[in-house]
């Protein structure tokens, strides 16, 4: 039984989920006002239960999204209410965080009802939306996924209205073009620092959408990374091309974020940035979906193959990955089966896809792996093999400086 047949089952032989925004001593709920609204005006209504903390970056990312969705329901005057159930770790991280909604909440102190809304909506991660619909009975507990793929258009959140959304979306995939996913009525162009370049350039070309922000640490780091690739392949001749996608806050964030790459960008504030994030799901940055000279998906995983291969990744095909993982295989043959890695206190193992490896993130570079890795079971500890020779290489480069130049003075305290 899934979670939400389950929490049906549940209410359907419990009080109504309403109740459940109760308590014994607390028949109301908060806005950020600090204004009291009794938890019976929420009847007849769509009402979003938001499980959300600010310490966690994934929240950060999806609360504002969230916001400007609930803004355009009231200006539609949609009958939908949100309810947040706060993580936080203190009253004060509760009203930082609070202060950026617009919608009501459950007091930071009540923490019985944010147990009792948990454990009956088998929440096991934030951030987390669930729906009631008008009767107050759940319909949707994948509500944060909704509200990525559709925004506005989720509402009121029936069965219904997702079979058309999804229908609409498969013909849009089916229709897909270079053209259509970057260009609007009034825009046909995208930006190369502030020259114009007509997208019909992109036309028949290997095309990187990379969705970064100056704010995020992550892109940041990645960031030099692809450049670095993106140079190498242009000294090939490859026909390839990025499109930087801001998730900036400002323009100055964007002018800051797009100073350091070589390639196109869309202009900033650009409505069309929005409509790709929902397009292709996009919940984390950096994002790099590559599409093929025919216009179609090649893959939605392009910051992960060029953490793994770099510019070997290229085209991204199905074809090439194969050809790389095949050449991982056998480069694999001349790796010893343990090693005493300078990062780690204990022996690492060798393992593959095959032996227990899997998806996971390099305790070295803090980027995405999968298959071939040097594993730690007692620990979790984990990475690349790439990053076992990169590390051990920089360590004897370390102990050779050390051999050839004295030490400084001014390093022992003189």
């Amino acid at each position: 039984m899934d979670v939400l047949s389950a929490v049906v089952k549940s209410e359907e032989e419990d009080m109504s989920l309403l109740q459940l925004l109760k308590s014994e001593t607390r028949d109301f709920l908060i806005t950020p006002s600090g204004d009291q609204v009794k938890v019976e005006d929420l009847e007849g209504k769509t009402v979003g239960i938001y499980f959300s903390a600010n310490w966690y970056s994934k929240c950060q990312h999806f609360t504002p999204i969230l916001v400007d969705v609930y803004h355009q329901l009231m200006e539609q005057g949609a009958k939908f209410d949100i309810v947040f159930v706060s993580s936080d770790e203190d009253q004060n991280s509760f009203d930082v965080f609070y202060g950026t909604m617009p919608w009501l909440a459950i007091p930071f102190s009540d923490l019985q009802s944010k147990k009792n809304l948990t454990q009956k909506f088998q929440i096991e991660g934030i951030p987390s939306l669930v729906i009631l619909d008008s009767s107050s009975k759940p319909i949707q507990t994948d509500g944060v996924e909704l509200i990525y793929r559709y925004g506005v258009q989720a509402f009121p959140f029936t069965s219904t209205t997702m079979a058309e959304l999804e229908a609409e979306e498969s013909a849009k995939h089916a229709s897909q073009t270079i053209g259509r996913l970057l260009s609007t009525d009034s825009r046909d162009y995208v930006l190369r620092q502030n020259e114009q370049v007509p997208i019909s350039q992109l036309v028949g070309r290997t095309v990187g959408l990379y969705f970064s922000a100056q704010w995020c640490p992550p892109c940041v780091k990645f960031t030099p990374r692809l450049v670095t690739v993106y140079q190498q392949l242009k000294e090939k001749n490859e026909d390839f091309e990025i499109v930087f996608i801001s998730i900036d806050r400002d323009e100055t964030g964007y002018m800051e974020c797009y100073q350091s790459m070589p390639w196109l960008a869309l202009p900033y504030g650009d409505e069309t940035a929005k409509a790709l994030l929902r397009y292709f799901h996009v919940q984390g940055i950096p994002t790099l979906i590559i599409i093929g000279p025919d216009g179609k998906t090649v893959t939605r995983e392009g910051r992960n193959l060029i953490n793994l291969h770099l510019e070997m990744a290229y085209p991204f095909t199905e074809a090439q990955l194969s050809l790389l993982q095949d050449r991982l295989d056998e480069e694999a043959k001349n790796y010893p089966n343990s090693i005493h890695h300078i990062g780690h206190r204990h022996i690492l193992n060798l393992v593959s896809a095959s032996s227990g490896g899997g998806p996971f993130i390099c305790c070295e570079c803090d980027e995405q792996g999968s298959g071939w890795a040097y594993q730690c079971i007692e620990c979790g500890y984990e990475i690349h093999l790439k990053c076992v020779r990169e590390s051990e290489k920089d360590a004897l480069n370390e102990k050779q400086l050390r051999t050839v130049i004295p030490s400084c003075a001014c390093s022992s305290g003189y």
